[in-house]
């Protein structure tokens, strides 16, 4: 072993031994791996920041961006809705949250489909009286195996498509993932569908995560518009339309007070208090194409940038004991009252003659550059911690089309991966479907810095002879097993390294030395490629290897243990559907 390779091992196993001890952010972590590197001289300077300008970085950074506009747009949810009445226990819970988030994550950033069915896996479990603990962790295995089916499913695919491009002069295609990865994930779904019984019963989530999906109800003013699906409705299927929201009071010609009847027809200019969690308040208006009260001001008083914030009147509130119409929100603060929320009493008067109190929580819009002004003069505490979609959501089939003509542009091979999902992403905030904050919040930085700082970490392994060193040492451990043997061990090897370490810095270390290990035993690269960017994909035994596990460890009230209960039966699946696969799609035998 030459003193490169040696000090690239060394970098290498101390990058890992710090990712391990988890007392230090992994994207500093990385970045502590190309200072050493170039320290020691194992990174060239020419070569040490190239990784931020990869297509990986660029790939990541606008599927991100795509992922947040889709789950803004509230298609999934609309879909969802028509089923949601037929789900009444985990039987029936379990394998369609699990297949529409495995669905999603084949075209969406997983940790972004588990973060949009959550919400309504909560819903469902209060509804029906059972544990969420059943229902959140199948949702996020399965969010891990539908990400293995497409290229831009999961980053180790993505990754390990670079490394192709590198040893073979060629990437993966979009869907070259798709047969060995949609055969897998539906028999992981399978096996999802009665395995949630393996998991602990009635067990309760985190206070604090089970308060942020537990929520106030909030009274919010709307009116019925000549185009609205619902003129000449019924109230009732009005209601219909959106769980758990009621109708305080119908008010017809200014002044009329109707009864809140199901049997009531609603006519175009009806102006109705609704009351319900922000969330479903927010479906009822895009559907029922609902015009808020506070729209109509913003309208009044264009702003850019608007956002929505929570916030609770204090005791010193100038907004106590007066209106917003006396106060004038609109012209003077540049705000507008779009729902509110009075603790133990309805709401009953339409909200420009609301009294404020001291305690009630209100939603306001605003500028965004105006907005913490006005709540300091306002004496209005913001609460943080959540989204509100209630007056900032944009919801339209744009995303969901954009995202569809980027997939199709792959997929006919006109224009690269970065390109296709850039352009789209560019796109998306050209129509405004995100605005240019909300992007950056869309951005998972700290990912990107990790895949941009250990690229060239990984390629000083191949550079320095490291990665066929590596190769040699497999070699001789898996020469007297048959060609399938050493598929099934790498892909093993693979599983076993991904919980402790971020699976895109699993590719980035493993693709190399698997191609060199198929080299020395006269096997074609490809398989054995697969294998890492499956093993390395499908971390079911730690909460730790990968964001969704993570995600879903506190609200669903689970530890450490529970994790491989159900997650090694899977691994064991995986590894037993995954491998014959492999070599069935891609023959072990060099072409």
């Amino acid at each position: 072993m030459t003193l490169d390779q040696s000090m690239a091992f060394a970098i290498l196993g101390v990058t890992i031994g710090l990712f391990v001890w988890g007392r230090l952010p992994y994207d500093l972590v990385a970045l502590l791996a190309l200072l050493a590197g170039l320290v020691s001289g194992v990174v060239t300077p020419e070569a040490a920041f190239a990784g931020f300008s990869d297509d990986i970085v660029i790939i990541v950074a606008s599927a991100l961006l795509v992922s947040a506009a889709v789950a803004r747009s509230g298609v999934v949810e609309t879909v969802m809705r028509p089923l949601l009445s037929h789900l009444r226990s985990p039987a029936t819970q379990v394998p369609v949250l699990a297949g529409v988030v495995l669905l999603l994550s084949g075209f969406v950033k997983n940790i972004g489909a588990v973060a949009l069915l959550m919400p309504v896996a909560f819903q469902l479990a209060r509804r029906t009286g059972h544990s969420p603990s059943a229902l959140l962790m199948p949702m996020a295995f399965a969010s891990l195996l539908g990400g293995v089916v497409t290229l831009i499913g999961t980053s180790p695919n993505i990754v390990v498509s670079r490394m192709r491009e590198e040893i073979l002069g060629e990437p993966f295609r979009m869907f070259d993932f798709a047969p060995v990865g949609a055969v897998v994930a539906v028999a992981g779904l399978a096996f999802l569908a009665v395995g949630w019984r393996l998991l602990p019963r009635g067990r309760r989530g985190s206070a604090g995560m089970e308060a942020a999906f537990t929520i106030e109800t909030y009274t919010t003013e709307a009116t019925l518009p000549e185009e609205s699906p619902m003129a000449g409705r019924t109230l009732g299927e009005l209601e219909a339309m959106a769980h758990g929201v009621r109708a305080a009071v119908v008010i017809r010609e200014r002044f009329r007070r109707l009864p809140p009847s199901p049997e009531l027809v609603l006519r175009a200019g009806d102006v109705l208090l609704l009351d319900g969690e922000p969330e479903e308040l927010e479906s009822l208006q895009a559907r029922a194409g609902l015009v808020l009260a506070g729209e109509r001001q913003a309208e009044k008083r264009p702003v850019d940038e608007p956002v929505v914030v929570e916030g609770v009147v204090t005791e010193g509130s100038a907004l106590v004991g007066r209106t917003p119409a006396e106060l004038e929100l609109g012209r003077r603060q540049g705000v507008a009252l779009i729902a509110v929320s009075r603790s133990g009493q309805r709401v009953t008067r339409r909200l420009a003659a609301l009294r404020f109190r001291a305690g009630d929580v209100v939603i306001l819009k605003g500028a965004q550059e105006r907005l913490p002004e006005a709540l300091g003069e306002l004496r209005v505490l913001p609460l943080s911690g959540r989204d509100i979609a209630l007056g900032s959501s944009r919801r339209s089939i744009v995303p969901a089309a954009v995202l569809a003509a980027a997939m199709l542009l792959v997929g006919l091979n006109l224009v690269p991966v970065a390109v296709a999902f850039f352009g789209a992403a560019v796109v998306l905030l050209v129509l405004r479907a995100l605005t240019m904050r909300e992007a950056y919040e869309a951005v998972e930085w700290p990912v990107l810095i990790l895949l941009g700082a250990l690229i060239p970490v990984s390629e000083a392994i191949r550079t320095t002879g490291g990665s066929d060193l590596l190769a040699g040492w497999l070699a001789a451990a898996v020469q007297h097993l048959p060609p399938m043997g050493a598929l099934a061990a790498i892909m093993a090897f693979a599983m076993a390294v991904t919980p402790f370490l971020n699976n895109a810095a699993t590719v980035l270390v493993l693709a190399p030395i698997a191609a060199s290990l198929a080299q020395r035993l006269n096997l074609a690269p490809d398989p054995f490629l697969m294998a890492v960017a499956l093993g390395a994909a499908c971390d079911f035994l730690t909460p730790i290897g990968h964001q969704c596990n993570t995600l879903v460890m506190g609200p669903g009230g689970y530890r450490f243990a529970d994790y491989p209960r159900l997650g090694l039966p899977l691994t064991l699946i995986v590894l037993a559907v995954g491998v014959p696969m492999i070599a069935f799609v891609w023959p072990l035998a060099p072409r």
